[in-house]
């Protein structure tokens, strides 16, 4: 994989994505989903939530140009993902039992540590340094599949949020993938954030179409199945991953943690995650999305900088960000307590 294939692909993928989103964000056609405004809603129009198809079939088209007809291992993650995506996408039009949506996602990730083989073997962790995590490597492994797949689908719910995360997140791994020497690994991740670049025309604020569960719920699954196919490969730390995509990992992680403790049902709906807090306080989608892009942008340097560094280089960027996110969820209370007043 050269540069120029991946510079290609990534042309391929905006060009799909942006277009069909752009059509898609037009379509009027009935049978297409769309997000009607309740209660708990941050939005105020019915709003198109087909925008995964675009960044998906953006992904899928660039991937056919670059790196041909997927084989072994990428053969069960194109199935898994294949599934989630109509399942999600029979969610998004009829709605589906939770059990049926479980099951898929249960499937999805089996096929990926079991099918695919990926399973993060060893994890460096603060004090103790690298881990191997023997026995405990695919059913952890397993478990952060479904966990990340379902926090992004937790964190779509704002204008431009979930595609910038995708775009930058990936960018940024797919930097640290090249520099650790692979090659083709750093294009997938690449050419996920070209497509959603070209979702972002259409989704950032005023939103024209949301990604809906057809794009959340597959996306998160792709971004674990990579981090796990990177640390499995030895060249990424699973830590450098979890950074790189920190502010939904920490939001979604802290946000169910405190509802749980509170006595809530967390699995229920709800908008009490810091970037719906922070619009429900009176701040634009523009601003807390700009906010949100500093955090991301920060989180994917420091991701950038933990893949090549050692022990107490680690210990201190991860210091350093402990920092930074306390004090921004210091700030969300600040704004919250303002606006109260």
């Amino acid at each position: 994989m050269t540069p120029s294939n991946v510079l290609t692909g990534a042309a391929i993928a905006f060009s799909v994505s942006a277009v069909l989103s752009f059509a898609l964000a037009r379509s009027t056609w009935s049978s297409w989903p769309r997000d009607v405004p309740n209660e708990r809603s941050l939005h105020k129009a019915p709003t198109p939530r087909t925008g995964g198809l675009a960044i998906l079939l953006g992904l899928v088209t660039a991937l056919g140009a670059t790196l041909g007809r997927p084989e072994g291992p990428a053969l069960w993650i194109c199935a898994a993902t294949g599934v989630l995506a109509l399942v999600s996408f029979v969610d998004d039009r009829k709605g589906l039992p939770v059990g049926v949506r479980l099951l898929a996602q249960v499937l999805a990730a089996a096929a990926a540590v079991w099918g695919a083989g990926l399973a993060a073997p060893r994890v460096w962790l603060p004090f103790l340094g690298d881990v191997a995590l023997g026995a405990l490597a695919a059913p952890l492994s397993f478990l952060g599949i479904l966990w990340l797949t379902n926090l992004y689908n937790f964190m779509d719910g704002m204008d431009g949020l979930a595609g910038a995360m995708t775009a930058i997140g990936s960018a940024f791994l797919g930097l640290a993938s090249w520099r650790g020497g692979d090659a083709a690994g750093a294009a997938v991740w690449f050419l996920m954030s070209a497509a959603a670049d070209g979702f972002l025309l259409q989704n950032r604020p005023p939103a024209r179409i949301f990604l809906g569960d057809v794009g959340s719920i597959p996306i998160g699954f792709l971004v674990s199945v990579l981090a796990l196919r990177a640390s499995t490969r030895g060249t990424l730390d699973i830590g450098a991953s979890c950074l790189a995509f920190a502010p939904f990992i920490l939001d979604a992680t802290i946000t169910l943690a405190r509802r749980a403790l509170a006595g809530e049902r967390v699995w229920s709906a709800h908008r009490s995650h810091h970037y719906q807090r922070l619009v429900l306080s009176g701040l634009t989608h523009a601003r807390v999305l700009s906010w949100e892009v500093a955090l991301m942008v920060v989180s994917g340097a420091a991701a950038l900088a933990y893949a090549e560094a050692a022990g107490a280089v680690r210990a201190a960027i991860l210091a350093g960000l402990v920092v930074l996110f306390s004090a921004a969820g210091a700030a969300v209370s600040r704004v919250e307590s303002r606006s109260r007043r």
